[in-house]
């Protein structure tokens, strides 16, 4: 997807869903357990062009696949306690949200009233606002406003976090602008989530980045990167079709997770961005339930 098709998704959160007979006989043997310790969820933006027609129906597929948890925000020309609401009705949870930058910015403590009608603790952000190539200047403002925006939401009672997206792998005096808002944000008011498409995507190695910053990264997205994709691209954005079965791409899985229990990751979201998504997302199931790390 465009940055510009994402960006605007992350304002709106504006989710959507899949159907599938395969999916839902697949799901009745529930999600599965990661061979690691956390908690297993899926990010709703994998099911989000059928959440824009019926979400009611794409939440009874969700839970069919045996997700409990999920991670999103409020549902598109919804409330936050009319999103509860749904979640509740569908037996999830929401235990993360994503919201966009210029809304923390604006109102934290709407953001923190949501939070707390949804029932979250985690309340993180996806994409820092540039144009052109991201650079030191934006790392060090993002950074100022993580730990402001980190510490009013703690004195909440939640946690604030910020998911990498790609393009904070540039040099920096520091070694890259990623290592910068690792360095600035401090940690008793920030946390980290490591989507480790993007990570690669970018031009990172999630298991040196987890190995290097132990109890930074709180929260991980699964998401396999296609064989051929190009890395070390700055642009934060790839195409949709590059987002493929866990376990079929590029990214190393048992090494990734074996390096996120050692460095303290607690909550993991399966995210698929395939148009696709519906026949990808049983696979990867598969794949999980058979993992050895």
């Amino acid at each position: 997807m465009t940055a510009s098709s994402r960006r605007q998704f992350l304002q709106t959160l504006a989710a959507s869903a899949v159907a599938g007979s395969y999916a839902a006989r697949l799901g009745a043997q529930g999600a599965p357990s990661l061979p690691v310790p956390g908690v297993l969820g899926l990010e709703l933006y994998s099911v989000r062009q059928r959440m824009a027609k019926d979400i009611p129906a794409t939440l009874k597929i969700v839970r069919g696949w045996g997700f409990t948890e999920v991670e999103g925000g409020v549902f598109q020309g919804k409330t936050a306690a009319e999103t509860r609401a749904l979640l509740d009705q569908h037996g999830l949870k929401m235990q993360s949200m994503l919201t966009g930058y210029d809304l923390l910015a604006k109102s934290v403590d709407s953001v923190i009233k949501d939070a707390k009608a949804l029932g979250v603790t985690y309340v993180g952000t996806a994409w820092i606002p540039h144009q052109g190539t991201f650079t030191r200047t934006h790392a060090d403002k993002a950074a100022a406003d993580f730990a402001t925006w980190g510490k009013a939401l703690r004195a909440a009672g939640l946690r604030f976090f910020y998911h990498v997206h790609g393009y904070e792998f540039q040099p920096s005096p520091d070694g890259t602008l990623m290592d910068t808002l690792l360095k600035q944000s401090p940690a008793d008011a920030v946390d980290f989530q490591a989507d480790v498409f993007w990570v690669v995507r970018g031009g990172g190695d999630p298991v040196a980045l987890l190995t290097k910053y132990p109890g930074r990264f709180k929260l991980m997205h699964l998401k396999d990167l296609e064989k051929g994709v190009a890395t070390n691209d700055p642009t934060g954005s790839a195409p949709d079709e590059t987002s493929v079965v866990l376990g079929t791409g590029q990214l190393d899985f048992p090494a990734i997770l074996r390096a996120a229990k050692a460095s303290g990751v607690t909550h993991y979201y399966l995210e698929d961005e395939h148009p696709e998504a519906e026949t990808q997302i049983p696979k990867t199931l598969e794949y999980l339930r058979a993992l050895k790390v």
